[in-house]
């Protein structure tokens, strides 16, 4: 009989579970959402950006409608282009009741602008539209961009240039198809649904229209040539016209503002 002890041989635990797969799954999840959140956000700024240029665009064509809409109110034009034929139920088309006249004669233009010029002074030397040029007030630096202004001491504001004179109650301003009788449409069947809105001073869009008396005898000056001869204004009355035309888009953010110089010449007829 063998009497040798019998050692058992040692034998190795097994190891705990270290988790390492599921902090592995764990950041593959994390990176997964951070992923689709970043593309969600994605889709989302894209999205505003495309709104936002397209609200613009929308308010540019208004603006744009605006600036053809008030040559034709100084040209004493229909939205067709006719002669603008007055309305019986409406006395602001063609202008037919209305202070503010434009110059068809070289003697009616002094007269224009000194009844402008006798608007109050702390006001804007507009009404119905129709306004002086744009000038520095006494003791003020006006600013020209006054769209961009809402501070009173900085000169004329976006909000006076909207309402009306406190006088009279005379709107400063001009709206689409005001004095040429271009129809908005109807809330159901707007023909621009920016221009039709006129529920608010900052809806819809206005018009402005500086009156800036021109040099008859600058044509014959030698500043503005044309080959051998003198370029013709042919300006009867010597009158060139800056329009201001202001539009809101639907979101209250966007504002397009678009300014054009314009004369009215002579027709050989």
């Amino acid at each position: 009989m063998n009497n040798q002890y019998y050692k058992p041989q040692a034998r190795w635990a097994p190891r705990g579970q270290r988790g390492v797969a599921l902090f592995v799954v764990m950041i593959f999840v994390m990176l997964s959402m951070l992923l689709a959140l970043w593309a969600s956000r994605a889709s989302v700024f894209n999205e505003l950006l495309v709104g936002n240029d397209a609200d613009y665009q929308r308010a540019f064509s208004a603006a744009q409608a605006l600036i053809q809409d008030a040559e034709l109110d100084i040209q004493g034009m229909n939205a067709d282009g006719s002669v603008c034929t007055p309305s019986s139920t409406d006395v602001q088309v063609c202008r037919r009741a209305i202070t503010e006249q434009f110059p068809i004669e070289e003697k009616e233009v002094g007269t224009l602008l000194a009844d402008l010029d006798n608007l109050p002074v702390s006001g804007p030397k507009c009404r119905n539209g129709v306004c002086l040029k744009r000038s520095d007030r006494p003791g003020k630096n006006d600013k020209q961009d006054f769209w961009n202004n809402t501070s009173s001491s900085a000169g004329i504001t976006l909000a006076q240039m909207t309402g009306t004179h406190a006088s009279d109650a005379s709107p400063v301003g001009a709206r689409y198809g005001q004095f040429t009788g271009a129809a908005p449409g109807s809330d159901d069947d707007p023909a621009n649904p920016i221009l039709r809105d006129r529920s608010a001073a900052n809806k819809g869009g206005w018009y402005w229209i500086e009156v800036m008396p021109y040099d008859g005898a600058a044509g014959n000056s030698g500043l503005i040539v044309g080959g051998s001869s003198n370029l013709p204004l042919n300006l009867i009355p010597n009158v060139a016209y800056r329009i201001t035309a202001l539009a809101y888009g639907l979101k209250s953010s966007t504002q397009v503002v678009l300014q054009e110089t314009f004369v009215r010449q002579k027709r050989k007829d």
